[in-house]
């Protein structure tokens, strides 16, 4: 069998607000909608346009609170991850699927003026975890450590 990578790179603004909810573990769990745009040219008219592209984002952990806390609707991000497949059914019985991201390292590319915490309703009290220590952007953006079943040796890579 061949070797597969699944390693995605996005760059774009937030179409809106990030959602933060958590899960029953305490896990941060945060919502982007990213729109990624690609340059066109119009074969008739000759101009350059904008064709977005919309993409939804998962971050998990340490960085879900951070991208709440200091994103919002029109930021620019740079971002790292995974692709991932999604797949469902409609309560009318329709199947659905679409593909979404789940980002492991994201940076925030905002002039630094632009990054104070943002005034958002967050995840009920009730829902989140107690005394969640405060992170900076420069933290978010710290690498997150490998998997447990990667050992991140470059004498286990396939090339």
């Amino acid at each position: 069998m061949a070797a597969s990578l699944n390693r995605i790179v996005l760059c774009g603004n937030l179409t809106a607000d990030p959602e933060l909810a958590y899960a029953p573990s305490g896990m941060a769990i945060c919502k982007l909608r990213l729109a990624v745009n690609e340059r066109v040219k119009n074969s008739q008219t000759g101009e350059w346009t904008d064709r977005p592209c919309y993409v939804d984002i998962t971050v998990f952990g340490n960085q879900a609170e951070p991208c709440n806390q200091y994103l919002s609707k029109g930021s620019p991000v740079l971002l790292e991850g995974k692709l991932r497949y999604e797949t469902w059914e409609t309560p009318e019985g329709a199947k659905r699927s679409k593909h979404s991201v789940v980002a492991e390292r994201v940076q925030f590319i905002a002039p630094r003026e632009d990054s104070a915490p943002r005034q958002a309703a967050s995840a009920p009290a009730a829902s989140a975890p107690a005394a969640a220590p405060r992170v900076t952007p420069a933290q978010a953006t710290a690498p997150s450590p490998p998997p447990e079943n990667e050992s991140g040796d470059d004498e286990d890579l396939p090339f």
